[in-house]
């Protein structure tokens, strides 16, 4: 029997997701060959991180990257990888769970009054592996565990009104409202064998119509989440009185909290917080059940921004549609049109879906830190599974364009690709790690050793950045060696069947301008699926958070992921957890800080303007030395002097003097490229991405964070769920992905 030939373009997380898979399958070997074609020398997109020698072999990652304790196939992915892997025990970290640690502590900023406040907040960890947990909720579940935390906030302000001596007693007059609350009474006391007495006589008096209904917000809350239980296992969708007494009930609780609770507020900030919390869930209620979510999907929200949609569903404009929670979302999804922070723009039905299954869906923490750089702890592993497998690498294979053809039936596919070969090999096979403490990582440069030694020389003598968009290399090599780089077309039929595009949305433009000629939907899905320019930088320090005057430790002892922040760099994460897979001196740093945010910029050159990066990257320096010079005082108070000055000295760099010269050593980056920015959600954009098979072109399989999904966001989750779709497009594994379905209608 022939193999299928399958080129995948590209190595991250969707494209490798996606050869995980194909290998599952058992006997694939005898079905498939499979070569990956990868720019520069590494794997990871924009998941990529290196290991800098010059340095303690220190971790420099594209940005801040974390996982969810929702990310359920993400956690199913990567433990099929480690435990198919089967890395010996010498190895540092051999199993999944050593590569990926549970993180609770969750700290926001709140600016009031002209000065930032730290709201931390520490989840609970809730037992179980991330891989078992599921996404697939029905829109009772999800009302349920929303319910289910507006009882526990609820329940805090009611005692915090009470203690002020205000109103915590709440009467129903309207015959249509006491109709909703004898459906409410019947159901419940239909299901339960003993009902406490003051539940009791609260349902007497709503059936009794001589009688006035007094209820209290806990008990109104706690007989709610009573009916969402039952409704949460039949699934019952039918009858309009479990949504119309849901909605009373929880518009009749916003207009308790609006005449009780915001007078407490701006003295109380525990009490604030709950507001928040509180109107943000009531908002969220009200708007799934006004837009008939349950009937719709959430896919019906996603004409709205999703500031929007809570304004428009009664959210408190003041207080919870610009809350900490709410921008910390924003900051996460870097939802940002063109980096400019004035123009959020985040689709609701994806929002409000997103929020709902990071906060209701985890396992273990409602984060997990992996426990070394992205590349090293996702990456190593996938490469050296698939190349035991038999996947076969071509690094320094730059795809430069695809070119359609029709087959013999008539279909239109892809009949080309072109590819550059960016350098010659001595050996003609690129081994790519380096060894780490007894850890396979990638390298932040490519290992010039196995390339030919004059281009090498070339390469180190110019920097040249062989993962640019950008870069200058074809014009170094050609007026070096008087020729151009060698190209090679890889043929339809020849040297592929299918291809796997993996290569992110934002170089559609540049690689398949003849596909999208010939498919309007794909034209369509390439200009409307926009994308953001990201920033980061990391700084290695001598004194611990609490050195540096940020005293929010919680008693786990965890260190913060922060955000919500002063932009840019709205988001701080402390990862001194890294040190220990560095290799620094005995009297070397002993924290480490990174900081992210999307980056300000709405013009991408052409490829032939090779300075652009270098001036994208000095603008980054210029934001980070303003965000430790003026703006980390909040957060680091003790960093600063008398006179609100940094002090130079807390910066790691034996080899400086303690001054601004010491940020020249750290490390910061700019993701420009088209490849390697951030995949936004804008207003309306679903509707644009397609699914794997969705193209015109019968052999093409386009695969990452930027095609439909059931997540529809950029984030690895997302993107780990385009490559099982692309995998069990072409052979039929794997069989369920949990949550693709999630903006679809549950009933009617």
């Amino acid at each position: 029997m022939t193999k299928e030939r399958i080129a995948i373009l590209g190595g991250g997380v969707s494209a490798m997701t996606a050869a995980v898979y194909l290998t599952e399958k058992e006997n694939w070997q005898d079905l498939y060959d499979i070569t990956v074609y990868q720019l520069g020398w590494r794997l990871g997109g924009k998941g990529a991180s290196g290991r800098n020698a010059h340095f303690g072999e220190r971790i420099e990652e594209h940005g801040l990257h974390v996982w969810f304790g929702a990310y359920v196939n993400s956690f199913r992915a990567i433990e099929t990888v480690y435990d198919k892997l089967n890395r010996p025990a010498t190895v540092p970290i051999h199993t999944w769970q050593q590569a990926l640690k549970p993180h609770s502590f969750v700290v926001l900023q709140e600016y009031i009054d002209n000065q930032w406040e730290t709201w931390p907040v520490d989840f609970p960890l809730i037992d179980g592996n991330p891989a078992d947990g599921t996404l697939d909720l029905h829109f009772w579940q999800l009302i349920e565990l929303v319910v289910a935390w507006l009882h526990k906030w609820i329940d805090e302000l009611e005692e915090a009104i009470e203690a002020s001596n205000r109103k915590t007693q709440l009467q129903t007059r309207k015959q249509r409202d006491r109709s909703l609350l004898q459906h409410l009474a019947g159901e419940i006391s239909g299901a339960f064998d003993s009902i406490e007495d003051s539940v009791k006589s609260f349902f007497d008096s709503a059936i009794d119509e001589a009688q006035d209904i007094l209820s209290t917000p806990k008990l109104l809350i706690s007989q709610l989440h009573d009916l969402m239980s039952l409704r949460a296992k039949d699934k019952n969708l039918t009858n309009s009185k479990d949504r119309l007494v849901t909605w009373y009930i929880v518009r009749k609780l916003k207009r308790w909290l609006r005449s009780e609770a915001l007078e407490l507020i701006d003295d109380n900030p525990a009490v604030r917080r709950a507001y928040i919390c509180a109107d943000l869930a009531i908002a969220m209620t009200v708007g799934m059940i006004r837009d008939r979510v349950h009937a719709n999907g959430f896919g019906v929200l996603n004409k709205y921004d999703f500031k929007y949609w809570l304004a428009r569903n009664g959210a408190d404009k003041e207080y919870a549609v610009e809350s900490a929670p709410v921008r910390g979302f924003y900051d996460l999804v870097f939802g940002f049109v063109d980096g400019d922070f004035k123009n959020g723009d985040v689709e609701a039905g994806v929002a409000s879906l997103a929020m709902l299954r990071i906060m209701l869906c985890y396992k273990g923490g409602v984060m997990w830190k992996m426990q070394a750089g992205m590349g090293d702890i996702i990456f190593s592993p996938i490469y050296e599974l698939l190349s035991q497998r038999g996947v076969k690498f071509e690094f320094f294979n730059q795809v430069e364009g695809l070119k359609p053809g029709q087959d013999e039936n008539g279909n239109y596919v892809v009949d080309e690709i072109s590819i550059i070969e960016q350098v010659e090999l001595k050996n003609g096979q690129y081994q790519p790690f380096v060894d780490v403490k007894g850890l396979p990582c990638w390298p932040s440069q490519p290992n010039l050793d196995q390339i030919v030694d004059e281009q090498a020389d070339l390469i180190r003598q110019h920097k040249v950045n062989l993962e640019s968009f950008w870069t200058d290399w074809p014009a170094i090599y050609e007026q070096h060696y008087q020729r151009p780089l060698t190209r090679k077309t890889l043929t339809r039929m020849r040297d592929f069947d299918k291809v796997v595009f993996g290569i992110s949305v934002g170089s559609l433009e540049h690689l398949c301008p003849e596909l999208l000629a010939l498919d309007y939907g794909f034209e369509q899905q390439s200009s409307k699926v926009k994308t953001v320019a990201t920033q980061a930088f990391q700084v290695w320090l001598n004194k611990t958070d609490e050195q540096l005057g940020f005293n929010y430790t919680p008693t786990s002892e965890e260190r913060p992921i922060l955000s919500a922040f002063s932009q840019p760099f709205d988001t701080w994460a402390a990862m001194s957890n890294l040190l220990g897979v560095e290799d620094w001196p005995s009297s070397g740093p002993c924290n480490i800080a990174y900081f992210c945010s999307a980056f300000t910029c709405d013009y991408y050159p052409p490829a032939s303007e090779h300075t652009f990066p270098a001036e994208q990257t000095a603008k980054v320096k210029v934001n980070s030395l303003n965000k430790l010079n003026h703006e980390m005082q909040p957060l680091w108070p003790s960093a600063y002097n008398d006179v609100g000055q940094f002090i130079w000295d807390v910066i790691y760099d034996p080899s400086a003097a303690p001054t601004e010269q010491r940020f020249d050593s750290q490390y910061w980056r700019v993701n420009v490229d088209p490849s390697e920015r951030y995949v936004l959600s804008v207003t309306g954009s679903s509707d644009f991405r397609l699914a794997t098979d969705g193209t015109v072109f019968k052999n093409l399989f386009i695969t990452g964070d930027w095609i439909k999904t059931g997540v529809n966001a950029g984030c690895v989750e997302a993107a780990v769920m385009a490559g099982m779709q692309t995998s069990r497009a072409i052979c039929g594994l794997p069989e369920e992905i949990s949550g693709e379905n999630g903006f679809e209608p549950d009933g009617t």
